[in-house]
């Protein structure tokens, strides 16, 4: 019997087109799979991950790791896991932001003294040109303030731009920060690339209860 070749070539065709599907639908790799349990905040899932192999500095595309996901994500235990798991503490995502950073931006102050202890630097900045000290500051974030204050940082550091810790906290009208920075000893005198003071900046800002906090002898 001949062959009928369009009838072949459209079975071919049909075959690849099967192929290729079930290829796209393969399961997802172990670091994917983490990648997507750490934004999930699927501690057992990490678990048994890391256990069966997966790479515990998987990044996703914008460059963050595991770790960073979690230490943004406030997430105590699996920050403790990823580090048993030897998870990098300083790692920056494409952006710059180190684990640090990302628990320094939403708060998480047992996270940041997690990481201090795990030895992570606290002197990188982003893209932003923005370290961790200066996103707890100008976030409010007191707690965390005092967690990089204690592990050595200087009150009175000078960030880009020559503004500091007191800078941030007074433009953005943080007030219990200013009231901590104040009590650590920080310096109201010094002045940024403007010559502006913090109560300087705070007043610029409409910040009049810091103003008053800075006014005082």
């Amino acid at each position: 019997m001949a062959l009928n070749f369009p009838k072949f070539a459209a079975l071919l065709l049909c075959s690849l087109a099967i192929a290729a599907a079930a290829q796209q639908e393969s399961p997802l790799t172990l670091n994917a799979q983490l990648l997507i349990a750490a934004r999930q905040s699927d501690l057992p899932t990490v678990s048994r991950l890391l256990d069966a192999g997966a790479l515990p500095n998987s990044r996703n595309r914008l460059g963050k790791t595991t770790l960073l996901i979690a230490a943004e994500k406030g997430h105590f235990a699996m920050v403790e896991r990823l580090l048993a798991a030897g998870a990098d503490v300083q790692q920056a995502s494409l952006e710059g932001v180190t684990p640090l950073m990302g628990a320094a931006y939403f708060g998480h102050a047992d996270v940041a003294r997690r990481l201090l202890a795990a030895g992570a630097r606290t002197e990188p900045v982003d893209r932003m040109e923005r370290s961790a000290m200066v996103y707890a500051a100008a976030l409010g974030h007191t707690e965390v303030v005092q967690a990089l204050l204690a592990h050595g940082i200087s009150v009175d550091a000078p960030y880009a731009n020559h503004l500091t810790a007191l800078m941030w906290a007074a433009g953005q009208g943080q007030t219990d920060t200013v009231k901590l920075l104040l009590a650590r000893g920080a310096r109201t005198d010094l002045t940024d690339d403007r010559g502006f003071t913090a109560a300087r900046v705070a007043q610029d800002g409409g910040h009049t209860a810091v103003v008053a906090l800075l006014s005082r002898p």
